[in-house]
């Protein structure tokens, strides 16, 4: 007989190899098997099995067809091509399976919105791929907002950049919007969340031509509210891009700087009362928790949001949102 508060793992398989992100989400749904038992993994494209198919994530792992994958599965990750994604995931809740669907959705917005109206007429669970809203600062900063320690937001910042080599740029050609599609995608889920959805967008993509590749790889965005600013720097082309990710949210009362955002994570808080003196550098670090995996928490509320455990803070109407915002940005759907 079961304790009653034991947890009984869900059947759980992959559609695709092909998304950046795919290896590292199998490997973390194989690290918990007391939540999840994987069935097998689909892909169609030979080259991704070529290229990706030997990678520990699917070492004993059984491959078969999307459909079978579906019918075996309570859950799926739906981790194809980007261009694919959409797709999958409506074949996925037409069937009534819970998705863990990564980004940014494809195809037209009106077909995302089907596949999020379909989920939610089915109480299904549908997470987005967004690391970065499991980040320990990101989540400290949204608390410090949720709490009123910012008091009104005026500003933010978001900036998610690398220094991309030939074959990833060209493979960003792909998409309209280039690098702002794939990468700004995750700082228009976290602005929205805070501020929701702004009165006007304009966009600057520029092309650097840098290695010969043209696309959109040298991005700025400007989401303008009642009274705040937000603004979104996304770059193939600058240096050391990845050390200066960072995200900062500025109000009436304090400002809260996440910088940089990942290995390591650092962050610094300050307030009116901390920064007594206009013209110097008053502020305070914020202790963080030891980092963990990069999509470990994301999956185990997976788990929980899909045995109906816990209910997903980021609703269908939030991720509609952030769709609608990106597509606005890049002046229309991206890809498919």
């Amino acid at each position: 007989m079961s304790e009653p508060n034991e947890k009984k793992a869900i059947k759980i398989g992959q559609i695709g190899i092909g998304h950046n992100h795919a290896g590292a989400k199998m490997e973390t749904v194989r690290k918990f098997p007391e939540l999840f038992r994987v069935v097998g993994y689909a892909e169609t494209d030979e080259n991704w099995i070529k290229e990706r198919g030997g990678l520990d994530a699917y070492q004993g792992l059984i491959r078969m067809s999307a459909d079978e994958i579906i019918e075996k599965s309570d859950a799926v990750l739906v981790e194809c091509d980007v261009w694919n994604l959409t797709k999958y995931a409506k074949k996925c809740v037409n069937a009534g399976k819970h998705i863990h669907m990564d980004k940014p959705a494809s195809g037209t917005l009106e077909e995302f919105k089907t596949v999020l109206d379909t989920a939610k007429a089915k109480n299904l669970t549908v997470q987005m791929g967004y690391m970065y809203r499991y980040n320990p600062a990101v989540q400290k900063c949204l608390r410090l907002i949720q709490d009123g320690e910012l008091g009104e937001v005026y500003s933010i910042n978001a900036e998610m950049s690398t220094f991309h080599d030939k074959p990833y740029k060209e493979w960003l050609t792909n998409f309209r919007g280039g690098i702002m599609y794939i990468l700004g995608s995750h700082m228009v889920d976290l602005i929205v969340h805070i501020l929701g959805e702004p009165k006007k967008i304009t966009p600057f993509l520029k092309h650097s031509g840098l290695d010969g590749v043209d696309l959109e790889d040298n991005n700025l965005a400007v989401l303008e509210y009642d009274k705040a600013l937000a603004r979104v720097f996304i770059s193939s082309v600058e240096v050391n891009g990845f050390g200066r990710r960072q995200f900062v949210a500025a109000g009436s009362k304090g400002t809260a700087s996440i910088y940089p955002m990942e290995d390591p994570c650092s962050m610094t808080f300050s307030s009116t009362e901390i920064a007594t003196q206009t013209y110097a550098d008053m502020k305070e670090r914020v202790q963080l928790p030891p980092p963990e995996g990069r999509y470990d928490q994301m999956m185990k509320d997976f788990y929980d949001y899909a045995v109906g455990a816990k209910r997903n803070p980021y609703t269908y109407a939030h991720d509609y949102l952030v769709q609608k915002v990106l597509y606005e940005i890049i002046g229309g759907k991206a890809c498919g």
